[in-house]
């Protein structure tokens, strides 16, 4: 969740604060050989209002493994800003998926369009 005082990471699906904060821990966890940073962002999530672009950009740009976007999607385009704006390497979602509100395929479809390298 992002605070006054930055980036905090929370454990137990955010209810629980832990002392660290995002990008230290992120790159400390990078440093011992983590293979990949899922990161979710507990105040986007569920609301489909798109993903945390600035602290998922930052995370990509100072950071030597993958970042995953999670938490924030409602509509295609937040996606394709995931990857644009954000520098993800992936996104992923559920209700969006689980509820037939965006189809797969057609999503691949669209980004592929906005030249962001998907499976067909």
């Amino acid at each position: 969740r992002q605070t006054a005082n930055g980036w905090k990471c929370y454990l137990n699906g955010g209810r629980v604060e832990t002392e660290r904060y995002l990008y230290e821990w992120a790159k400390e966890v990078n440093d011992r050989g983590a293979g990949e940073i899922l990161f979710t962002s507990m105040d986007h999530d569920g609301v489909k209002t798109g993903y945390a672009n600035e602290a998922l950009a930052h995370l990509s740009e100072t950071l030597d493994i993958p970042v995953i976007a999670s938490g924030g999607a409602g509509k295609m385009e937040h996606f394709r800003d995931a990857f644009t704006l954000g520098k993800a390497d992936a996104a992923l979602a559920a209700s969006v998926f689980h509820f037939g509100e965006i189809p797969i395929m057609k999503l691949k479809e669209y980004l592929h369009e906005e030249a962001i390298s998907v499976r067909l």
